[in-house]
C-alpha cells in the first residue's frame, strides 16, 4: 500500500500567523495584474491538452532553452516530481537525494516504495554540493538523482562546473539513472541580477520542474511544468499526467500565458524587493548572535542558532517564544535539518511587516539566551 509521510510544513499554508517568515513565497500577484475580466467572460472551460496550452508551452520553453515539445505542463512542480519518481522508480529501486530538501522529494519516493539514499550538504560547507558523497552513494539501483538549484532551504545555487561532475558522476555510476534538477527558485533574483540558465540543456539525463508559485507570486494558479529532453520518458510522463490529472486547468493555463507574455515586467520589482529585504536581513544578522549562509537565488535563506550559545534546551525555548509572539520561521527538521538551523523567508512579507517580523525574532532569541 502507498502511503506519504505527514509533513509539518503543510502548516504554511493551513495555519497562517500574524508574522510569518516561515513562507518562501514572493508576494502574490493579483488577477487584476494579469487580465482585465472582461477579457476571461468568453473563456470556454472545455478540456485542455494533456501536453498543456501550446502558446504556454513556448513560453517556458523560450526560458529554459528547449523545444516546447520539450515541456510537459503540470498542476503545480509537485506533480512534475510525483509523475518523475512514478515513471522512473519501481518499489526496492534507489532514489539519491540531496538534503536539506523540500520535504516532498524525499517523501514521495519513499511513499512509492523506493528507497532513498540522503546524502546531506551542510550549513558549515555552505550547502555546496557534496559531490564525493553523492558519487559514493550512487549505484547501477539508482534509477533518480534529486537535486534542487537554488536549494530549498537554503537558496545556494550550485555552479555550472558541479552541475557538469554531477552528470559526469551520474554517467559513470548509475547509469541507468535520470537527475532531477528542480529549478522553482531559479527566475527569483536579486536586484538587477540576470536569471541563470536553466540546466535543462546540459544533457538528455535531465529533467528539470519549475512552476509559477515561487519567483512570480502565483501559487494559487497550481501551474508548473517539467523539461526533458528524452523523447521516450517525455511520452511516458505525458501518458502518466493523462491517468492522473488529465489536464491542467484551461483558466489556469490561461492566466500563466498572460503572466509569462510579461514575465520580465513582473519578476524586476520582486527582484529589486528581494534584494532590499535581503540586505536588511543580512545587516540584522550582523546585530544578532546567528550565523548566515547567504542565498543565490529564491526568497529564502538559512540561519543557525550557534550551538556555544545555545544548547538545545535554548533552541526549544526559541521556537517557544516565537510562538508566543505570532511568529514563524521554518524549522530545519521540516527539511532533514536539526533544529538549530532555521529557514527565513524574506520576500513574503510587505516591508514594514517584515522588519516587525525580525525585531520579534529579535526578541525570541534574546529570551532564549536568557534562559
Amino acid at each position: 500500500m502507498t502511503t506519504f509521510a505527514p509533513s509539518a510544513i503543510s502548516a504554511l499554508i493551513d495555519s497562517p500567523v500574524r508574522h510569518d517568515l516561515g513562507e518562501s513565497t514572493c508576494p502574490p500577484l493579483s488577477l487584476g495584474e494579469l487580465v482585465e475580466p472582461a477579457e476571461l467572460k468568453d473563456v470556454a472551460l472545455g478540456y485542455g491538452t494533456s501536453h498543456g496550452d501550446e502558446e504556454l508551452r513556448g513560453l517556458i520553453a523560450a526560458g529554459a532553452g528547449v523545444g516546447a515539445d520539450e515541456v510537459l505542463v503540470t498542476v503545480g512542480a509537485i506533480e512534475a516530481m510525483f509523475l518523475l519518481t512514478q515513471a522512473t522508480c519501481a518499489p526496492g529501486d534507489r532514489v539519491a537525494l540531496v538534503t536539506p530538501c523540500f520535504p516532498p522529494a524525499r517523501s514521495v519516493p519513499e511513499g512509492l516504495g523506493a528507497r532513498v539514499d540522503l546524502v546531506t550538504s551542510s550549513f558549515d560547507g555552505g550547502y555546496r554540493l557534496p559531490l564525493d558523497a553523492l558519487t559514493d552513494a550512487l549505484t547501477e539501483r539508482t534509477r533518480l538523482v534529486s537535486v534542487a538549484s537554488p536549494q530549498n532551504p537554503s537558496g545556494v545555487r550550485f555552479t555550472d562546473d558541479e552541475m557538469r561532475a554531477l552528470l559526469a558522476a551520474v554517467a559513470d555510476r548509475a547509469p541507468g539513472a535520470v537527475v532531477l534538477v528542480d529549478e522553482t527558485y531559479r527566475e527569483s533574483t536579486y536586484g538587477d541580477g540576470p536569471v541563470p540558465p536553466s540546466a535543462a540543456a546540459l544533457s538528455a539525463r535531465v529533467v528539470t520542474c519549475s512552476s509559477l508559485s515561487k519567483a512570480h507570486g502565483a501559487p494559487g494558479l497550481r501551474l508548473g511544468w517539467l523539461t526533458t529532453t528524452d523523447a521516450d520518458l517525455s511520452a511516458r510522463l505525458r501518458e502518466a499526467k493523462f491517468v492522473t490529472t488529465i489536464a491542467c486547468s484551461t483558466l489556469d493555463e490561461l492566466l500563466a500565458v498572460h503572466l509569462l507574455r510579461q514575465r520580465a515586467a513582473i519578476l524586476a520589482p520582486r527582484a529589486r524587493r528581494l534584494e532590499r529585504a535581503l540586505a536588511e536581513l543580512s545587516a540584522w544578522a550582523q546585530d544578532q548572535p546567528v550565523e548566515i549562509v547567504r542565498p543565490d537565488g529564491g526568497a529564502i535563506c538559512c540561519l543557525r542558532l550557534p550551538a556555544d550559545r545555545f544548547p538545545d534546551d535554548a533552541v526549544a525555548g526559541f521556537y517557544a517564544r516565537l510562538a508566543t509572539l505570532e511568529t514563524r520561521v521554518a524549522p530545519g527538521s521540516w527539511f532533514g535539518e536539526h533544529d538549530r538551523v532555521f529557514r527565513v523567508g524574506f520576500g513574503h512579507l510587505a516591508p514594514h511587516d517584515f522588519s516587525a517580523a525580525l525585531d520579534r525574532l529579535a526578541t525570541a532569541l534574546t529570551t532564549a539566551l536568557a534562559g
